[in-house]
This record gives C-alpha cells, structure tokens and sequence, in this order.
C-alpha cells in the first residue's frame, strides 16, 4: 500500500491562470489543406503552447459529436502532452462539430465560484452543427470565461479521404464533401467572451497572440503537488510481515516436532 507522507521540501507556489484547451478531433480534421493535416498542424500548436506555459494550470477537452474532459486542469503538462499526441477521430465515438458541447464540458474544468483567471482556447476547423453554440458563448461570458478561438484549415476548403477505403467521401446524394473553414462561427464565439479569433497559419504566430491575450487575465497562486517530495513507509510493513512469515516457519517446525 506504501503509506507515505510529505517530506520536508514544502509544495512549490506557482502563479498563472487557467486555460481549457478545447481540442476538435472530428473527421473533418483529417483533411490535408494544411500539411500534414489540419489535426496534426493543431496537435503541433498545443504542445508549443503549453512549452510557453510552464506556470499556468492547463486541462483538455476533445470533442466532436460529444465533448469529453480529457485530462482536468493540472501543472503536470507531460501528461497533457501524452493525451495531445494520442488525439484522433477515435477518441470520440460519437462525430460531428458540435461546439456548445466543448464551450460546456471546458467549463465544467473551472471554478464556478471564480470569475475570473479563465480562459478556453478553442481549436476548430468550425464546421459547427449545432445552432447554440453563440447562446453557450454568452453563458460563458456571463461566468468570466474568455474563449479564444483558433481556426484550423482554409476557407475554400478541400475534399476528404476516407480513413478505411482511401477514397473521396462524398455525401448521400453521390456528390464530393469539400470540408471549409468556418470563420464566422468562430470569430463570433471569440467575439462574444472578449476573445480573439486567429486562423492558424504559423504556430509562433498564433502563439504570441494568444500569450497576449492572456497577459490580460489576473493571474492567481496556487500550491503545485507534482514536484513534492514524499517519504515513503513501505519498508517498516515489509519488515513487520517478514519477520511474521519467519516466526509462522518455526512454528510450524515446533508444531510437528511435538507431533
């Protein structure tokens, strides 16, 4: 069970904010007008992010039909970086863009009693089909969460290969699926919380953006454990139950003797 307890280095105080990353996972971020596609060229975006983040408590939600609280907020961002580089289509059964759903689930992270130190940056190709996501962008306004949104792909689109086939997907009526950035869906949630749209172009550029916006959010301390040096007591129970089993040897020799 290994029983342990704080050692005498004491849990080191960190000041940052809290920033949700919203990360799409849909189908639709396979597609290759960026290279090597617009999932991966994302994926490259958060794990620079978080390198220029080291003092601020980060978490993960991935969506695309359904939103799901990947990793809650933390300062251990190696482990984040392990969900981001695992992130694919099939981590989330259910497809689709719903981004109400991520706007929700990345708020479900915070404090609710704060409002303030917040921010979700959420990274979308925006191919949204849900209608409420600019009345969930107004909730989250109301709760202090700033959300930064983070485009993903071009507007004139491009075709999509199916994963398992190779082939063009096209819809039911037979005709080719052109998969298009939807700016305006995604500047108007920024636009809602005091945020900032950017399509991603370059990963330094979006970077410094984002960092400038968040420069704008109070900073707040809080204790981080991941470093804290316990003292361990396992060795003590270990010794109790070997001694134990040694005694348990005798008596059993002792016992058949007087047999």
């Amino acid at each position: 069970m290994n029983p342990q307890k704080a050692g005498a280095d004491e849990s080191i105080t960190r000041k940052g904010i809290d920033v949700v990353i919203a990360l799409d996972v849909s189908k639709s971020m396979l597609a290759q007008d960026l290279q090597p596609s617009r999932l991966e060229r994302a994926k490259q975006l958060v794990l620079n992010l978080m390198n220029q983040m080291p003092n601020d408590r980060i978490g993960l939600v991935m969506f695309a039909g359904k939103a799901y609280l990947q990793m809650p907020l933390t300062t251990d961002h190696n482990a984040a970086k392990l969900f981001v580089a695992a992130a694919g289509p099939g981590s989330v059964p259910q497809q689709g863009t719903v981004l109400s759903e991520a706007m929700r689930m990345g708020s479900m992270a915070f404090n609710n009693k704060e409002k303030r130190f917040k921010s979700i940056v959420l990274i979308s190709d925006g191919e949204d089909q849900d209608a409420e996501a600019l009345k969930t962008a107004g909730e989250m306004a109301e709760q202090g969460v700033m959300i930064n949104t983070i485009g993903i792909g071009s507007p004139e689109g491009t075709t999509l290969i199916e994963p398992v086939t190779g082939e063009t997907k096209k819809d039911e009526a037979g005709n080719v699926v052109i998969s298009k950035l939807n700016e305006e869906a995604l500047r108007q949630i920024a636009i809602a919380t005091n945020g900032v749209y950017h399509r991603l172009q370059g990963s330094d550029e979006t970077i410094a953006i984002l960092l400038k916006q968040f420069s704008q959010i109070e900073k707040k301390s809080f204790d981080d454990n991941s470093l804290l040096d316990y003292k361990t007591f396992f060795q003590w129970f270990a010794a109790a139950m070997f001694l134990l089993l040694l005694a348990e040897f005798f008596i059993q020799e002792i016992k058949s003797k007087l047999r």
